[in-house]
């Protein structure tokens, strides 16, 4: 009987969750709905009007691109400095974020015997780098420093560092402890605990991690230069604000940006492979 009651009740809690989580999404799908009802209304068009222009523009680029032939490569060559310049503030912010990621996230993983008290308030310092977005630093960097590259690179290695340090901290959470235990048996600094015990074990993980974030890092760059910090953004906010006739400029950087990230995915699977065979290889 006790037996019975039990599942008889344990089926009226999954019935009743499965209720409250119906009601749930039906409110959140009238929230949505009535949302968009009134967004509408105050559009000077509406959104079932603009899906049917949705292609125009980027069918005009495609158009002006086709237009311009063998011309294109020339106009990939002209960008090309300014993909660079791009590059530049993506390479120096990753690794001045990357390297103090590493000290952020040692300082913040118990599993490596860092300081006690020292782990939540570093814990908490890489959620707020991580909670403001690259372009809100880099507006208020711009109206601080002026216009160039540089507010683009601290807004982008301040954000890097918090985002990478939660990252490597969650590696340093799943290392082997032995190596640690047996060289601090040997009286070992802390230090060399680290360098010999811990960073063998998370360099692979680590590299990938720092290059998935080089990539993302250069497109975050490249948006950057819409609200003045240069590089390529800065070019392909000056091609689209001309609209019609720059099509082919547009399509150029557009294709200089895949090329780059195809190029930088591709330079990172190769180093990541290299790593890991090299640590297998031993």
């Amino acid at each position: 009987m006790a037996v019975a009651a039990l599942e008889q009740e344990i089926l009226s809690l999954r019935k009743r969750r499965q209720l409250y989580s119906m009601i749930g999404v039906l409110l959140m799908v009238a929230v949505l709905v009535s949302g968009y009802s009134e967004s509408n209304s105050m559009n000077s068009g509406s959104f079932i009007n603009g899906l049917s222009k949705f292609f125009d523009y980027p069918g005009e680029i495609v158009k002006e691109a086709w237009e311009a032939g063998w011309a294109l490569f020339g106009l990939i060559l002209h960008f090309l400095p300014f993909m660079l310049e791009t590059l530049n503030i993506a390479g120096v912010a990753t690794l001045i974020g990357g390297a103090l990621a590493v000290v952020l996230a040692m300082a913040s993983t118990r599993n490596v015997d860092s300081y006690g008290p020292l782990i939540p308030v570093v814990r908490r310092m890489m959620d707020i780098m991580r909670a403001f977005p690259e372009l809100i630093l880099a507006l208020f960097l711009i109206f601080v420093l002026g216009s160039s590259p540089v507010p683009a690179m601290i807004a982008v290695a301040f954000h890097t560092a918090g985002a990478l340090g939660k990252l490597f901290s969650e590696v340093n959470e799943n290392i082997d402890r032995k190596p640690i235990e047996g060289l601090s048996a040997c009286g070992a600094s802390w230090i060399q605990r680290i360098r010999y015990a811990v960073l063998p074990q998370v360099a692979p993980n680590y590299l990938s991690y720092f290059l998935l974030r080089f990539e993302i890092n250069v497109r975050a760059s490249a948006i950057l230069g819409f609200v003045g910090a240069g590089g390529i953004g800065a070019e392909l906010r000056r091609t689209i604000g001309w609209g019609k006739g720059s099509g082919d400029e547009t399509a150029a950087i557009f294709v200089l940006l895949f090329l780059t990230i195809m190029l930088i995915d591709q330079t990172s699977s190769y180093l990541r492979g290299k790593l890991v065979g090299a640590g297998r290889a031993h």
